[in-house]
């Protein structure tokens, strides 16, 4: 059973929909149904999570190799990039650049022009999940904006390996896009089977739930 919010009672959001009523809820694999609409965080679990990831893929899936850019491949990396910019980065806040994306677990990776043309509707669906995610595993709704700054350019920074090594952008595209790599930072990106993607992402999450519940007083 995954660690943060207790007790992880049965189901509650969702529920079953009236006749006639557009079903607004997904159902898991582990059996929970999420409502869209209304996320509770009680219905939300990262073995859910992780197999989701795991199985979008970053860029549409227009990248080299067997095996599509997992976002579950992607996160772990951002978290590792966190860490580069700030050695320092408490536990919980690893855990938050773990989780940047989680949201996508229900709602999938839609590249960036797309999100612009959905515009305000949809960063509002995006964030309330994301706040029910982070109080599911022990974190505020919001991280503060120096951990969100951080983790966006964290965020940006791997879109620029992903983008000269798997998603064939010529270095001064990505440049253009994105700007230069951190400083002392190299990356060789090399995408993961799904079920490894999976395996690791729960792996570093159950990793970094521990060093957060031994930083906790």
């Amino acid at each position: 059973m995954s660690k943060g919010l207790r007790p992880a009672a049965k189901s509650s959001g969702g529920g079953r929909p009236g006749a006639g009523a557009p079903r607004a809820w997904q159902r898991m694999l582990s059996g929970r149904r999420l409502d869209l609409l209304d996320p509770s965080p009680l219905d939300i679990e990262i073995e859910d999570i992780a197999h989701g990831l795991a199985r979008v893929a970053r860029w549409n899936g227009q990248t080299i190799g067997e095996h599509g850019f997992s976002v579950a491949q992607h996160s772990i990396v951002v978290e590792q990039i966190a860490i580069h910019m700030n050695p320092g980065l408490e536990p919980r806040w690893r855990l938050a650049a773990l989780l940047h994306d989680a949201a996508e677990y229900v709602i999938g990776d839609m590249i960036s022009p797309f999100k612009a043309a959905l515009g305000v509707d949809y960063r509002a669906f995006e964030d309330r999940l994301e706040g029910a995610i982070h109080l599911r595993f022990g974190l505020p709704p919001k991280a503060p904006a120096p951990i969100k700054a951080l983790l966006k350019k964290a965020d940006i920074a791997c879109a620029y390996f992903e983008a000269t090594q798997l998603a064939g952008f010529s270095e001064a595209e990505a440049l253009k896009l994105f700007g230069p790599a951190p400083t002392g930072l190299s990356l060789t990106l090399e995408p993961w089977p799904a079920p490894q993607a999976q395996r690791r992402y729960v792996e570093h999450y159950e990793a970094l739930s521990a060093l957060c519940d031994g930083a906790r007083p």
